[in-house]
C-alpha cells in the first residue's frame, strides 16, 4: 500500500493548529504526528500550511468556461475539464456545480448549459483523469416555466448533493432594486428603456403565478431525501422562518443581515460568497459578507464564480474568528451541509484530501494538492 508522508507543516485541525507531519496510506489519512519526521521519503513541507481540501457547495465556474465572452459559446466537454481543472488549481477537492433550472428570458443558452453539465459531469464522474470530485447543485428557478420539466429528468440522479429554491424575478431578492435591475438588463443586453418595461411586468406577472406553486413542488419532490434544500436570496426574518418550517435549512446568499441573523438564531446553516469577502462586499449592492463574518452569521463561504477566492477568503476572515474557524468555513462545514462525513477534517481515517497552502506576503498561495492520497496539482 502506498505510503505518502508529509512533514514540518503546519496542520490545520479542527480545534487548532499544530506543526507536524501526517502520513497517508490507502487514501486515507493515517497518521497525524506532531512534530517532523525523519523519514528518507517524507515530503518537506517548509512550514506551510495543510488544510482539508476544499468542498465548494456552489460554484457557477462551469458557467463561465461554457460562455467565455457574451457570443461565444465553447464546446461542453473542453469547458468541463478547463472547469475541473480551475477548481482543484484552487484547491477545491469536492466541488457542487451549481446547475441552473429554468429560463427567466434574460440567459439565452442556460437550459444548454444545464443539460450538457448533467451529461458531461455523468460521463466524467469516475474518469481517473478528473482532478476534483463533481456532485450536482441544482438550482431551481421558481417562476420559470420549463423549471419542472428539467427537474423531472434529474430530480433522481445519485449525484444529487443539495438543491436550491431561487427567485430571480425583478424587484425581489438579488434583484430587489428594481432600478439597479433595469440599468443592468439593459447593458446586458442593448434593448430599450420600453422593452426592458415590458419584460419586467411580464416576469412579475409570471411570477405571481407561477413561484408559490412550484416551490411546493421542489419541497414536495425532495422530502426526507436527505439532500439539503436552499433558499437563495433570502430578504428578511420571515422568509427564514418560513422556508425552515418547510424543511428548508440552509439560507444561501441572504441579500440583508436581518435574514442571516435570523438564520443564524434558529441554526439555519448560512452560506455567503467568497468573492464578497474578497472585493470588500457585494457585486449587487447586498449586505457585505464581512459584516456578517463579523455578527457570526455565516456557516459556509461558497465560490459562487471565482473559485480562488475560497481559500484566499478563508484566510482573510481568520484575523475575525481564528484560522481553524475560518478554514472549516471552506472544508468541514460545507462538507457537513452536504452529508459528506468523510471528508473536510485533518483527522485520522478521513479521506486524504489535503491542500498545502504558502504565503506571499498576505496572501494564500495554492501549492499542491491531493485528493484521495494521490497528487493532482
Amino acid at each position: 500500500m502506498t505510503e505518502t508522508v508529509l512533514t514540518n507543516a503546519r496542520l490545520v485541525l479542527p480545534e487548532a493548529e499544530m506543526e507536524g507531519t501526517l502520513v497517508l496510506r490507502g487514501g486515507r489519512i493515517a497518521e497525524i504526528q506532531p512534530g517532523r519526521a525523519h523519514h528518507a521519503g517524507a515530503l518537506d513541507c517548509e512550514g506551510d500550511v495543510l488544510i482539508p481540501g476544499v468542498v465548494d457547495v456552489h460554484t457557477d465556474n462551469l458557467e463561465r468556461q461554457v460562455q467565455p465572452r457574451a457570443n461565444a459559446r465553447w464546446p461542453s466537454l473542453s469547458a468541463f475539464l478547463a472547469h475541473d481543472a480551475q477548481c482543484a488549481a484552487a484547491g477545491v477537492t469536492t466541488v457542487l456545480d451549481a446547475l441552473c433550472l429554468g429560463d427567466l428570458g434574460f440567459d439565452q443558452g442556460r437550459d444548454q448549459t444545464f443539460h450538457d453539465g448533467v451529461r458531461d459531469l455523468t460521463a466524467l464522474h469516475d474518469q481517473p483523469f478528473m482532478k476534483a470530485e463533481h456532485l450536482l447543485h441544482l438550482r431551481c428557478e421558481l417562476p420559470a416555466r420549463d423549471m419542472p420539466g428539467l427537474l423531472d429528468g434529474v430530480a433522481e440522479h445519485p449525484l444529487v448533493a443539495m438543491v436550491s429554491l431561487m427567485d430571480h424575478s425583478p424587484g425581489v431578492g438579488q434583484y430587489r432594486d428594481l432600478a439597479r435591475y433595469r440599468a443592468m438588463r439593459i447593458k446586458q443586453t442593448r434593448m430599450t428603456d420600453a422593452e426592458v418595461e415590458v419584460r419586467i411586468l411580464k416576469l412579475q406577472a409570471q411570477r405571481a403565478e407561477l413561484r408559490e406553486r412550484q416551490r411546493r413542488l421542489v419541497i414536495d419532490r425532495f422530502a426526507g431525501r436527505n439532500i439539503p434544500l436552499a433558499s437563495h436570496d433570502d430578504e428578511d426574518a420571515a422568509d427564514v422562518r418560513r422556508n425552515a418550517e418547510d424543511g428548508i435549512r440552509v439560507s444561501e446568499f441572504p441579500v440583508t443581515m436581518e435574514a442571516a441573523l435570523e438564520a443564524a438564531r434558529i441554526r439555519v446553516g448560512v452560506i455567503a460568497g467568497s468573492p464578497n469577502i474578497v472585493r470588500g462586499g457585494s457585486h449587487s449592492g447586498n449586505v457585505a459578507a464581512m459584516d456578517l463574518v463579523r455578527a457570526g452569521a455565516v456557516h459556509v463561504l461558497a465560490s459562487d464564480y471565482v473559485p480562488p477566492a475560497l481559500i484566499e477568503a478563508a484566510f482573510l476572515i481568520a484575523p475575525e474568528i481564528g484560522l481553524p474557524a475560518a478554514i472549516a468555513t471552506v472544508t468541514s462545514a460545507p462538507a457537513a451541509m452536504c452529508n459528506l462525513r468523510d471528508r473536510g477534517r485533518l483527522e485520522a481515517g478521513l479521506r486524504a484530501d489535503l491542500v498545502r497552502v504558502t504565503r506571499h506576503g498576505a496572501m494564500p498561495v495554492v501549492r499542491q494538492v491531493w485528493r484521495g492520497g494521490e497528487r493532482v496539482i
